[in-house]
């Protein structure tokens, strides 16, 4: 059985798909792009600031379907140029401090609204 997450604390899908889904106790987050929930519009600046909004949103959507980071076990980075690669690791270390999840990374040639990066989540409990 699987069960759609969705929360107003992070961004709407921006197509037809949900922001999460359950199923068996494995969380799947879509890929969640730098777009802040309250206003709808992409976070302006640099990877930094992207980067630290795209995890906020994961962020918001693990706790409405009840996880925690730990529990997140697989992510994928989708960057716009992979020259940023060390600066989106700087924000996105502090979201996992603790055995972080196993990722890929990879620089693509366009990433949805012209963002600078995407990134997507696996959780288990």
């Amino acid at each position: 059985m699987k069960k759609a997450i969705k929360t107003k604390k992070a961004p709407a899908a921006i197509g037809p798909y949900s922001q999460a889904v359950e199923s068996n106790g494995i969380l799947f987050i879509s890929g969640q792009i730098p777009i802040d929930p309250a206003t709808r519009e992409i976070i302006t600046g640099d990877i930094k600031n992207q980067t630290d909004q795209v995890m906020k949103n994961i962020s918001e959507i693990l706790a409405q379907a009840g996880y925690k980071h730990s529990d997140v076990v697989k992510c994928t980075c989708l960057l716009k140029d992979l020259k940023d690669f060390e600066a989106m690791n700087e924000i996105y270390k502090n979201y996992f401090t603790e055995n972080p999840p196993a990722r890929a990374a990879f620089e693509v040639s366009r990433l949805p609204k012209d963002v600078l990066i995407e990134v997507d989540a696996i959780a288990i409990k």
